[in-house]
């Protein structure tokens, strides 16, 4: 029956314009939109802006390419893109550490495109109100289908008493959603990601863009972090390394 609903899950849009239907709030959303046409001038889409009290205060940037593969050297090069675009715009005021990663495997769902390649798939839903008395909402998604409100994830959702039902969410009231670590996502996203490094190796979009290749993140989460404002406040302004993400 999943197989079969994925037909009706064609995205309209499934590039670099596609719109995020679950975005954050306050300051969070500000970085968004900065971030966003930053992101985009080198062929990168934003997925998700988190700020946190970790070691100090960190802003976490989540990014990929519209085939929803993310290369060091992407992280790397958005980073150095959006520091001083930050440090000029001063969301902040204190020091802050900016982490710029790729979605990582279990990852969020943002884009009608991301819950139509999660189908067949467990994830965790949260809406923003309540839906037939519940917010929470964990199940298979089966299809994306239209709705009055935008497009519709349907759901086989288990309660907490292990009773299942069918339920179709408006993603645009998600407040978040969340794929499910499970071995079977694991396999499919490492085989997705070998299949667009091929095409990338094969396209005509290069150089740059074949060596970048050459070093895939092949356990995507990986992390570049650097510290912002920290001439002015005392701290050391020097890239560090790649990291683990989330």
């Amino acid at each position: 029956m999943v197989e079969a609903a994925q037909t009706e899950a064609e995205p309209t849009l499934d590039g670099l314009d596609e719109p995020r239907l679950i975005e954050e709030n306050g300051l969070a959303l500000k970085v968004a939109r900065v971030a966003a046409p930053v992101l985009k001038d080198f062929g990168l889409r934003l997925v998700r802006v988190k700020l946190t009290a970790m070691q100090g205060s960190t802003l976490q940037i989540m990014a990929e390419r519209a085939d929803g593969t993310m290369t060091i050297e992407d992280c790397e090069q958005a980073s150095e893109q959006l520091s001083p675009t930050f440090d000029v715009e001063d969301f902040i005021s204190q020091a802050y550490r900016l982490e710029v990663s790729s979605p990582g495997i279990d990852r969020p769902l943002v884009r009608e495109s991301d819950f139509a390649r999660a189908i067949g798939h467990e994830a965790k839903i949260e809406m923003a109100a309540p839906v037939e008395g519940r917010k929470r909402f964990r199940g298979l998604i089966e299809a994306v289908t239209p709705g009055s409100e935008g497009p519709l994830a349907r759901i086989l959702s288990v309660d907490d008493e292990k009773a299942e039902a069918r339920v179709e969410l408006a993603i645009r009231n998600m407040a978040e959603a969340r794929l499910v670590l499970t071995d079977e996502l694991i396999r499919e996203t490492l085989h997705r990601e070998k299949r667009a490094l091929k095409d990338a190796r094969r396209g005509p979009s290069g150089e740059r863009r074949r060596e970048a290749a050459k070093k895939p993140v092949k356990n995507p989460g990986k992390t570049t972090k650097i510290q912002n404002k920290a001439a002015a406040r005392g701290a050391a302004d020097k890239p560090q390394g790649p990291h683990e993400g989330d």
